[in-house]
């Protein structure tokens, strides 16, 4: 068994799942954690992004094991785990996200692609020398 409890709760504008080519990267959200997580805040100041984990739970769809890379019809299907695809078996989202400020119990990011009201599971500085691969390879369809 596994328990995953909330440690916060993503607060934007965007309340319903918008249209495929919505801006994501234009929305500001703030991060509100719980009281007793302050403690664990301390020192985030210095990192210009952050990775956040969230639970999907906004954007019930079906799970399938093939998809359409992006949502694109154009496009061959692929395997779900060689997609973004928010649909997935364990509804997880990883966002890198640019980090603007901290206010006591609250972090303002930009790019977060969560709904309103959306579970924050856990919060990772980015590390450049560790989270970036150089020479990454990745399929022509993917961008």
């Amino acid at each position: 068994m596994i328990n995953l409890s909330p440690i916060g709760f993503v607060h934007n504008s965007v309340k319903e799942n918008p249209a495929r080519d919505f801006k994501w990267e234009n929305v500001i959200s703030e991060i509100w954690l719980k009281e007793e997580y302050v403690p664990a805040l301390e020192g985030l100041e210095g990192f210009s992004h952050l990775l956040i984990i969230y639970y999907i739970d906004k954007q019930p769809r079906p799970v399938s094991l093939k998809v359409h890379p992006r949502g694109d019809q154009s496009l061959s299907q692929v395997g779900l785990f060689a997609s973004r695809s928010p649909t997935r078996p364990n509804p997880l989202g990883l966002k890198l996200v640019s980090f603007i400020k901290r206010e006591e119990n609250s972090l303002r990011v930009q790019g977060l692609d969560a709904l309103n009201g959306t579970a924050v599971l856990d919060i990772k500085p980015y590390l450049p020398g560790y989270d970036s691969v150089h020479g990454a390879k990745v399929p022509p369809w993917s961008y």
